[in-house]
């Protein structure tokens, strides 16, 4: 596993490259539109409802190709070398800005949103290939760094577009700017995509259905059937709902109701592009290199309060008509709004840098392009229903813009639980992540010797009560743990084991249907291909001794010889969790941020796994942990 900071990454040609190619795209697109609705809105000066017709249009006629194009897109990228079908899209880049540029310096609107579908399309085919390719060519353990970074990359790009567009509009010859402008950066980009290194293919036999309607089913079809796949596209999708709700809104909020001029807008928006920034590349950080899902609940209860609480720091601003950005940052008043909204994005980013990696790395690998253009299509749709629910609450309904922040706020705490309800892997590393970082400091090695597929039975000495979670936190795989009955039905854990879908044990004597039911359970998950884990044991040690291996991993591995992974917890005996000076519980917690450490060691083949050589395996492992 990587230990650098994700920003080496950048001195790598296999990130570089594409990294400068995706946030070119994502700049020209956004000078380009937003030059746009800016030569509209001052074409239509004095007519209010054409300028709003227009703009309406101009929105959608970008977001229908997500709809039309990005399930073909994902076929192609499946189907073809990546880095090359990105030299291809990029030149078809380049064209679209020439006929673009001709449009803007000719004033020919009609043609702009011809141009302005032309791009939509264009990035419709790019969002596959693009995302399809991180898992090519960076580790799993820079998944979620590359990730970061090219969250943040692409939110200040959004943000640059956007700002350069009303820069380049104060100049006489604004158009011819902007004109030149968006070719030279489409070449930029086209000349970036050339040092992209080479991606073969995910599924080179693959048949592309070019039908835009049967193919958007199909797609949306096989996402389907692994439900916590689709759930977790859903959860992103959910992202994009409340930055469109968030964003759209900026400049009716800065103008209208914080009574500001442009510059105002502007702070919003450079805020909140940079908080998702700040947050994107916090993930890392608070991931340990790994694809962490635990911090996808603390993202999403940071969005939910502090967008909560926009309503009520909205409530004690100090407002001035045509107020700059310098005159409202003077005021101590208006302080708490600007760090709502910079920790709303900081949290965003929190909340969406694990999911876009995970959706990366779930499913089959010769449809991971198909996956991401599920993505982009219920994206653009959420996208499409936010605008939509924006309509009816601010114009319908006629809510205040904070009073429409807060229904965001307070809907995202209601979808939030539903997705943690169906997906219960969020909620069960969040608590593993919790305990992990405020009571442990959990340092392994040999974690590697954890195979990446495959069944395997993992045997553990068994110290606490939290020795499954801490393991659970540790594998990069999720792990079926085999537990004592008693502890698997203990108060309020009982849930956290039940979401882990731990398989509860007892001895034949005490309940001999829970007993062969266990054992049934085993067979039926390693049969699957899962991790299984058991302590060998059979209960926890009451003076911090190892106590004698029972029978059971012979009974397991009888019927499904496959390889087993001794381990070893260690720093443990004294905890809160364990038995030490009396029973578990019943001490106060004395120790917090403590270091406990868990080595694995090399899989031993199943012939060779009787329980006594695992128990002396185990032992020699603590020796020599003992002496370290």
């Amino acid at each position: 596993m990587s230990s650098q900071s994700q920003f080496s990454l950048f001195s790598q040609r296999r990130f570089l490259p594409y990294f400068i190619t995706q946030a070119l795209g994502a700049f020209n697109d956004n000078l380009y539109k937003n030059a746009l609705i800016l030569f509209i809105a001052l074409m239509a000066i004095n007519d209010q409802a054409q300028s709003s017709l227009l703009t309406n249009i101009a929105a959608g006629l970008f977001i229908l190709p997500f709809f039309l194009f990005s399930s073909i897109g994902g076929q192609i990228a499946d189907k073809y070398e990546k880095s090359r079908l990105i030299r291809v899209i990029k030149l078809a880049e380049v064209a679209i800005m020439i006929l673009g540029a001709l449009a803007l310096v000719w004033e020919q609107t009609n043609l702009m949103l011809v141009v302005l579908f032309l791009m939509g399309t264009q990035s419709a085919f790019f969002g596959p290939v693009k995302f399809s390719l991180l898992p090519q060519q960076l580790d799993k353990s820079e998944l979620v760094g590359g990730n970061g970074l090219i969250e943040m990359g692409t939110f200040l790009a959004i943000l640059g577009g956007t700002i350069c567009a009303g820069l380049l509009f104060e100049f006489e010859k604004a158009l011819i700017i902007v004109a030149v402008a968006v070719i030279a950066f489409a070449l930029l980009g086209y000349l970036a995509s050339r040092s992209i290194p080479q991606a073969p293919a995910n599924d080179p036999t693959l048949t592309v259905n070019y039908n835009p309607f049967s193919s958007i089913k199909k797609t949306l079809g096989d996402v389907k059937k692994e439900r916590s796949l689709f759930l977790s596209i859903l959860a992103i999708s959910w992202f994009w709902f409340l930055g469109a709700g968030y964003l759209t809104q900026f400049p009716a909020f800065a103008l209208s109701e914080l009574g500001g001029n442009t510059q105002l807008v502007t702070l919003l928006l450079v805020i909140f592009s940079f908080g998702v920034g700040l947050g994107s590349i916090l993930c890392e950080r608070l991931s340990g290199h790994t694809i962490e899902l635990g911090i996808i609940p603390i993202g999403s209860i940071g969005m939910s309060v502090f967008g909560i609480d926009i309503y009520f720091a909205a409530q004690s601003l100090m407002v001035i008509d045509n107020m700059t950005a310098m005159e409202f940052v003077s005021h101590s008043e208006n302080y708490r709004l600007l760090a709502d909204l910079l920790l709303l994005a900081m949290f965003s980013g929190i909340y969406v840098v694990p999911l876009n990696a995970l959706i990366q790395t779930r499913g089959d690998d010769k449809q991971r392009a198909q996956i991401i253009a599920a993505n982009n299509v219920l994206n653009a749709l959420f996208m499409v229903l936010s605008a939509v629910t924006a309509i009816v609450l601010l114009s319908v309904l006629e809510l205040s813009i904070v009073e429409y922040f807060l229904v965001l706020g307070i809907a995202n705490l209601i979808v939030a639980g539903y997705i943690y309800w169906q997906v219960t892997e969020f909620v069960l590393r969040f608590v593993i992540w919790i305990i992990s970082h405020t009571m442990y400091r959990v340092k392994h090695r040999g974690i590697k010797n954890i195979p990446e597929q495959g069944a395997a039975v993992l045997v553990c000495n068994h110290v606490s009560f939290v020795d499954a979670l801490l393991i659970a936190g540790s594998s990069r795989r999720p792990v079926r743990f085999v537990m004592d009955k008693t502890i698997a039905n203990m108060p309020v854990m009982k849930y956290v084991f039940k979401w882990a879908k731990t398989i509860p044990i007892c001895s034949p004597k005490q309940d001999i249907d829970t007993y062969n039911r266990a054992f049934e359970q085993i067979k039926q998950e390693l049969d699957d291909g899962e991790l299984v884990c058991i302590f060998p044991e059979g209960r926890i040690t009451k003076d911090g001794e190892l106590n004698e291996f029972r029978g059971g991993i012979e009974k397991i591995l009888a019927t499904n010889p496959v390889p087993v992974i001794p381990m070893v917890l260690t720093g443990l005996w004294g905890s809160f969790f364990s038995h030490k000076d009396g029973h578990a519980f019943t001490t106060k917690p004395r120790r917090f941020w403590s270091r406990v450490g868990l080595v694995v060691d090399k899989p031993i083949a199943a012939q060779d796994a009787s329980a006594k050589h695992l128990q002396q395996v185990t032992q020699n492992l603590l020796d020599s942990e003992e002496k370290r």
